[in-house]
């Protein structure tokens, strides 16, 4: 496996507030390999969410370089960053963003209808995604008949049609009870365990992020800490 899969080099991110500037991100150098189950930790305003957005294709750095799958993605204009993040990289939210009034199937499908797969290939693609995560004869229940954790899981399955090479999941368990949190995290360990998913978790609770095979944590925009292993 290449040692770089993701790679961050002196990566800064400063946004203008009115007439403030707000580092978001100072000088982070960061390499991730491939296949790696990596948990971003640390308090509200510490910069995870920025630093998800730039290895998310969202944005940009300020300064800085980085590097995906080889590739150096800082200089690229928006909509060779959208190719690429449509193409490799599959996101979770906390609060689901699923289409209201509309199945589990269709929410699924809905990555595919940017991609040239037809409607029936569309349909057997999503129903795979949804029985790997356990949701087989709920395809066409509507949003509003799903549970938050079966909501989640249709989030996940949504992620994982285009077949991605990195999952990035922003505070996936924030909406949900301990119970179903933990039924959440076993689906992203299996999806990195046997499918070989590289995946990133942006996490306040130290008990999800035990799960992870590195953490990270971070405080006002900077890497004070990094561990290695399950604990």
């Amino acid at each position: 496996m290449e040692n770089n899969f993701i790679r961050l080099e002196n990566v800064t991110k400063i946004y203008q507030v009115g007439e403030t500037q707000v580092g978001a991100l100072r000088n982070i150098t960061y390499s991730l390999r491939e296949g790696s189950f990596l948990a971003v930790m640390g308090p509200s305003g510490s910069g995870k969410s920025t630093l998800m957005n730039i290895i998310g294709c969202l944005d940009r750095p300020t300064s800085g370089n980085y590097f995906f799958e080889g590739e150096e993605l800082s200089s690229l204009d928006k909509n060779k960053l959208a190719r690429i993040r449509n193409k490799n990289i599959g996101f979770v939210f906390q609060n689901f963003n699923l289409l209201p009034r509309t199945t589990a199937l269709e929410n699924t499908e809905l990555p595919l209808l940017y991609s040239n797969v037809s409607g029936k290939q569309r349909a057997q693609i999503a129903l795979q995604a949804l029985s790997s995560v356990g949701l087989e004869g709920r395809e066409h229940h509507r949003t509003n008949q799903l549970s938050g954790g079966e909501m989640q899981r249709v989030a996940i399955a949504r992620a994982l049609v285009n077949s991605p090479s990195l999952l990035l999941a922003d505070e996936p368990t924030g909406n949900l009870d301990t119970k179903t949190g933990a039924e959440i995290i076993e689906i992203f360990r299996k999806l990195n365990e046997e499918k070989k998913i590289t995946m990133i978790i942006v996490t306040h609770d130290a008990g999800i992020s035990r799960h992870a095979q590195q953490r990270l944590y971070l405080r006002d925009g900077e890497i004070i800490k990094e561990e290695k292993g399950r604990s």
